[in-house]
């Protein structure tokens, strides 16, 4: 490494000072709330009632984000901060204050002692601001309330964005997890000519909770083979002396930086964007830095017990009072704050201005740079019928086209992700425009079908964790996605799905955050659709995980045909704010709808199909409603065979796209008021809902409403194996004739009368599984049924 980087004196000793002040304030944070600049002794009274914090990893933090700051100074380098330690955000909260932009967006906590106090008593405490990098937090795309997405986020944030450095600090507990460990994988996506740069930070400061994490206990050789294994160059600061350590941590950050530029340079000068080894750090330091080294004789910093609150009993234990003051003063804060508790001059002057603090850059408020999609006019895509339920078509391959244009106009800022998915979903029409991104290494075979490409646009990696991060990052940072996943496995992301939610609902509630472009999810390749997958492959289980989460963010549609998804899809592309679920088969399947009376539908969210119904101008004798492709086909077909067998029954179809239609308007923005929902489903009559999914979930949505005791709701009920479709809804009860006899057993009149029909649509229900299991596909006058 070059030695002209070094630190001067001066240097030095400013960012040291500058590094006092943010350990003074992370554990100002977790244990004061009355007299922040320790003018006083400290007394009981002084002390939060409420000590949360996390006390560990926040010196490594603002460690990290001192000297990036020295970097931004130097270079005018464009940076973007990410916190991967979930609980450091102590270490974060420090440098944003001091850099001046947590006071300007909360001005009740100003640069001044009663500010400062604001500061300090709101930190992890009821009604104040979580311990993590929350959406409050001035600079954070990345909360880290859930670990395992640090660099997913970073490289999703450094997509298409040129001049971006985004410096992600991954905690060695969470480097654990199998989200980080395929990240790590994310350098073979990432294009010099076009993408900006992750620099990863791996600080391994020995401990999680109480254990000690993997990567700290293997040898230095064996951490420098792993990291080159995935591909990128290892550079390691090590120890605990603060100066030998901020000047080792200077000269290696400015060696990065400056590798990272000349990569950058050379790939763009040379159109070449072949794939380098890009730099990361190895930071070794102590658990707990600065912190109290022993604490009732038992080993503290550089140990597991400075996790979360080193001492922790401070208002009843006067010795532990003591060592608490004795370890604040020790930053000499009266050397670091005027007497007003203003950051000293020149300390502050050490901070990047404007956007170019990381607290305040544009990017980590990603809607202010947002975009509105150029789109094209969806309606072109649609599928022309000659009347309801007359052909096939698979649902997914104009949706694909649809893509693929949406794709061409918005070069550089919409991206199509999915598992070595997008063919097998029908989607491959968007590698006409753009293939998938692959800078690892080619064959010659790659050019027969392989569709790579180093500037390509389509992201897939067989990790749905790092694609979701991936498209998690690249939203947050003001741009535009659709990811495309078997139904089976989108549970992979469940736990991603569940922060990314709680983030927008809180997000929302936050003034200054601009809105960002909704996560748009197709669910594809469907549990009523696994031929010879299998039982393994049917779970419509996400569902029941998305209405959990608050009915600010959350979005569910399941169009039974092409036009409805491409209606849906266009809709769900212009969003904002919300983690729209979109659930649609690949396969062929009947068409309903005609583009204008899709458009009309999906608006609506629900309706009576009058082509379906015969009950107009009077009261039904029951209702059919149902939701899904298959489901909706085969409550078609049992409406046909009811009213084939009894034709003065009075039917009503319904069907619904818009799952949240059937919730009291109260209760999700959507929801059907209740006169709306009485008049399509009646107070009295017998209602059979077919259901894409989990019964109960219509139960749970739906138990409020006056005709939930009239409601008989068919879904998938974990009966399945090699199935084909119609053999698989026999065993789970959606199919036509176990619809049909339902329809008999619920309407008085019938129970009796529709004896010998009963005995016919079971005689037919065996004929079909039998024909099934001897020929290995349904019989073909009913699996080819069309709408009469």
């Amino acid at each position: 490494m070059s030695t002209t980087v070094a630190l001067s004196e001066a240097e030095l000793r400013n960012i040291d000072a500058y590094w006092r002040a943010c350990n003074y304030l992370a554990a100002g944070m977790i244990y004061l709330q009355d007299n922040p600049l320790l003018r006083e002794a400290l007394e009981p009274k002084h002390i939060k009632r409420r000590l949360l914090g996390h006390w560990g990893s926040s010196p490594g933090l603002s460690f990290c984000y001192i000297h990036l700051n020295r970097l931004i100074n130097k270079y005018d380098q464009n940076t973007l901060f990410i916190a991967g330690p979930g609980h450091g955000a102590p270490g974060v909260l420090a440098p944003v204050y001091l850099e001046g932009t947590y006071s300007e967006i909360y001005p009740n906590k100003g640069e001044d002692e009663e500010g400062l106090r604001q500061f300090f008593k709101e930190f992890s405490f009821p009604g104040g601001i979580g311990s993590h990098c929350t959406p409050e937090t001035p600079g954070s795309i990345h909360e880290g309330g859930e670990l395992g997405y640090s660099i997913s986020h970073a490289f999703g944030a450094a997509y298409d964005n040129p001049d971006l450095l985004v410096a992600a600090v991954v905690g060695d507990g969470e480097a654990e997890t199998a989200a980080l460990a395929t990240s790590w994988h994310s350098n073979k996506f990432l294009n010099p000519l076009r993408d900006g740069a992750v620099l990863p930070i791996l600080h391994l400061n020995g401990y999680k909770i109480n254990n000690p994490t993997l990567l700290s206990r293997i040898s230095h050789a064996e951490l420098e083979d792993l990291f080159k294994g995935y591909g990128w160059t290892p550079y390691f600061v090590e120890g605990s002396d603060p100066p030998t350590m901020h000047r080792t941590m200077a000269e290696t950050l400015e060696t990065c930086l400056v590798e990272i530029r000349r990569i950058q340079q050379e790939a763009r000068a040379s159109g070449n964007p072949s794939r380098p080894r890009w730099p990361m750090i190895v930071l070794r330091s102590p658990k707990g830095w600065t912190g109290p080294k022993t604490v009732d004789n038992h080993k503290v910093e550089g140990f597991w017990r400075s996790h979360q609150v080193p001492l922790s009993e401070v208002r009843d234990n006067p010795e532990h009072l003591q060592q608490l003051e004795a370890w604040l003063r020790s930053y000499k804060p009266e050397e670091l704050f005027d007497a007003d508790g203003r950051l000293r001059p020149d300390l502050r002057a050490l901070a990047p201005k404007g956007n170019r603090r990381m607290s305040a850059n544009p990017h980590s408020n990603g809607g202010i740079l947002r975009r509105a999609l150029r789109m094209p006019d969806y309606r072109d895509y649609a599928v022309a019928l000659p009347g309801p339920g007359k052909i096939l078509a698979e649902n997914t391959r104009p949706l694909g086209k649809f893509l693929r244009d949406i794709m061409a106009e918005n070069m550089h800022n919409f991206r199509v992700f999915g598992p070595d998915e997008n063919s097998s979903n029908k989607l491959d029409a968007i590698y006409e425009v753009s293939k998938k991104t692959w800078l690892a290494d080619t064959l010659p075979e790659d050019a027969d079908g392989g569709e790579l490409a180093a500037d390509g646009r389509v992201m897939e990696m067989l990790s749905e964790h790092t694609l979701e991060g991936w498209l998690e990052g690249y939203l947050l940072t003001g741009r535009h996605g659709f990811f495309s996943t078997y139904e089976a496995f989108v549970h992979v992301i469940d736990s991603m799905f569940n922060q990314h939610a709680k983030w927008l609902a809180m997000t929302q509630a936050i003034s200054w955050r601009a809105p960002v472009s909704s996560l748009n999810l197709l669910i594809t390749s469907t549990v009523w659709r696994q031929d010879h997958n299998g039982f393994t492959h049917q779970d419509p289980g996400f569902l029941d995980l998305v209405v959990n989460k608050s009915p600010k963010v959350t979005r569910i549609y399941l169009p039974p045909d092409v036009n409805c998804l491409l209606s849906v899809a266009n809709h769900c592309l212009q969003s904002t704010d919300y983690i729209n679920v979109i659930v649609c088969d690949k396969q062929k399947h009947v068409q309903y709808l005609d583009m204008d009376a899709a458009i009309k539908h999906c608006t609506k969210g629900i309706g009576i199909w009058e082509w379906a119904s015969n009950d107009e101008g009077g009261e039904p004798d029951v209702v059919l409603a149902c939701a899904g492709d298959i489901p909706t086909k085969e409550a078609l077909a049992a409406s046909m065979l009811l009213r084939d067998h009894f034709p003065h029954l009075k039917i009503r179809f319904v069907n619904v796209v818009d799952l949240y239609k059937l919730t009291p308007a109260g209760e999700h923005p959507h929801g059907l008021s209740d006169r709306d929902f009485d008049s399509l489903f009646t107070v009295d009559k017998p209602v059979i809902f077919n259901f894409h999914g989990y019964p109960w979930l219509i139960h749970r949505l739906t138990y409020r409403r006056n005709n939930h005791k009239n409601l008989h709701v068919r879904g998938y009920k974990e009966k399945g194996s090699i199935n084909t479709p119609l053999e698989l809804a026999i065993q789970n009860e959606i199919d036509r004739f176990s619809l049909a006899i339902d329809v008999i057993d619920r309407i008085p009149a019938l129970r009796v009368a529709g004896a010998h029909v009963k005995e016919k649509l079971r005689d037919r229900q065996i004929e079909c599984r039998n024909y099934a299991y001897e020929n290995g596909v349904d019989l073909p006058e009913v699996d080819n049924w069309l709408w009469p």
